[in-house]
This record gives C-alpha cells, sequence and structure tokens, in this order.
C-alpha cells in the first residue's frame, strides 16, 4: 500500500531571534508533530528544508538525526522524467513530506507537478495548515476577496508588462476581480512603478511585504497616491524583501 504524501507549509521567512518557540504563530503543533515522524522530504531547497526542521526540532524530537534524514530536491531545474524516482519511496510505502522553500508547497511552486503525479499513481495526498503569503495579502488588502486570480510574474520586458497590466486592469474592471502578482524581490520598486505608472488613477493597490514577519506592512491606496509618493522618493521598505501586489480596479 502507498505511503501519503502530506503537503507540509514552511515559514515565509526567519522572525528576529528571541522566541523560544519561532513556529508557534504560524505551524499549528499538530504539524509540527507531523513533520517531525517524517524521514522522507521533496523539498524545493534542501538548505531551507534542514532549518525548518532544525526548529521543528527545538518543539518535537524528530524521526532521525536531521543528517540521516532523505531530502531530495524537487525545484524548477528538476525534469519531469526526474519525478517518478522522488515518488517511488512513497509508492513503496513511505510517508514523505512535500514542502516548499516558503509557504505552502505546490502554489507558485514547483511541487504541483509532484502532486498530479502523486494522483495518477493513487497516492493520498494531504494538505497541512500554514501560512500562504497569497491569501494572507487578499485578506489584509481591503480588495475583493470573493474573486480573485494570481498571476505569477509578469514580463521583465517595459513594453510587454504594460500591456499585461492594462489587459488585467480591464479584466479587474469588467469582472471587479483582483489581480494578484509577486516579483523576484531585487526588482519590486520597478514593479510598483509600473503598476501606478500604467493602472487607472483610481484604481487601488496594495503592497504587502514580509508577512507574518515582524517587519511585515501592507498598505492599500489609488495608482494615483503612490504615484505621488514614488516621485517624491517614498519607496515603501521593501528593497529584496518577499512581497505580493494586488491591485482592484474601480
Amino acid at each position: 500500500m502507498p505511503g501519503i504524501l502530506y503537503l507540509i507549509p514552511n515559514t515565509l521567512g526567519h522572525s528576529e531571534a528571541g522566541s523560544s518557540q519561532p513556529l508557534a504563530a504560524v505551524i499549528p503543533f499538530e504539524v509540527q508533530a507531523l513533520t517531525a515522524r517524517l524521514d522522507y522530504f521533496i523539498a524545493e531547497n534542501a538548505k531551507t528544508t534542514r532549518a525548518f526542521l532544525k526548529l521543528v526540532a527545538a518543539v518535537q524530537p524528530l524521526a532521525k538525526p536531521l543528517q540521516e534524514i532523505h531530502i531530495a530536491e524537487l525545484n524548477v531545474n528538476t525534469a519531469s522524467a526526474a519525478l517518478p524516482a522522488l515518488l517511488a519511496p512513497i509508492l513503496s510505502g513511505q510517508d514523505a513530506g512535500l514542502i516548499s522553500e516558503a509557504g505552502v508547497p505546490a502554489v507558485a511552486d514547483p511541487g504541483a507537478n509532484l502532486v498530479r503525479l502523486a494522483h495518477a499513481h493513487g497516492i493520498q495526498v494531504r494538505p497541512l495548515v500554514g501560512p500562504s503569503s497569497l491569501l494572507l495579502a487578499v485578506m489584509s488588502s481591503g480588495l475583493n476577496g470573493q474573486s480573485f486570480a494570481f498571476n505569477g510574474y509578469l514580463p521583465t520586458d517595459a513594453e510587454q508588462r504594460s500591456k499585461r497590466i492594462k489587459t488585467l486592469e480591464l479584466r479587474s474592471r469588467q469582472e471587479q476581480q483582483t489581480q494578484l502578482f509577486i516579483e523576484t524581490p531585487y526588482r519590486n520598486s520597478a514593479f510598483l512603478e509600473a503598476l501606478a505608472s500604467n493602472c487607472q488613477a483610481n484604481t487601488l493597490i496594495c503592497v504587502a511585504t514580509d508577512l507574518t514577519l515582524p517587519s511585515e506592512t501592507i498598505k492599500t491606496q489609488t495608482a494615483a497616491k503612490w504615484k505621488t509618493a514614488l516621485a517624491a522618493g517614498n519607496h515603501p521598505d521593501f528593497h529584496k524583501k518577499p512581497t505580493v501586489f494586488l491591485f482592484l480596479a474601480q
């Protein structure tokens, strides 16, 4: 009988030192306990997974010493042909945990292909509770939480990005649908400038940075106000920080 593929949420970043239980606010105790009993993980990044397991071990003893736990990597460079080998231990009866570098796995994450293959092989998939930056951003934005779409990364070419923003803004206006985006953190300023410049003046734009962390900031205002602030040099404190961008056209 196959094992179970658990989808294990990771933190959205490292909190400041000083907390005796740094996971307690974002990862339920039961999720930590289940994670601790696994000895096979499929991870977007082995290094960050080991760091996460060290935090779990501070509360729950691990099934094996950390250096003996098997961590196989699955990232954007993993070929589709390599996926069956990652599932092989599960098909043989071993439980496994799929874990992203940050947040929930299989959402804006290469793990989705493995989950699809697991379903095709009749493997039970169990998602566990934890932080999702996308849902947290929608919750806190004040924008439409009844209808929203995640668009991932937009083109880096300025002309293509401008066209895409305007297309999505029209859709947002017609359907009253909130549009979500992420960007490589060092490009946050350029991306916000593109949104403020290409959106209509009254379109609401939200910038949500470092969600769940002590440095968390969330701000929603019109494109016109963002444009004025940026022209005055008042950029959000989001350089090289994970940020979710949202807009809703009025």
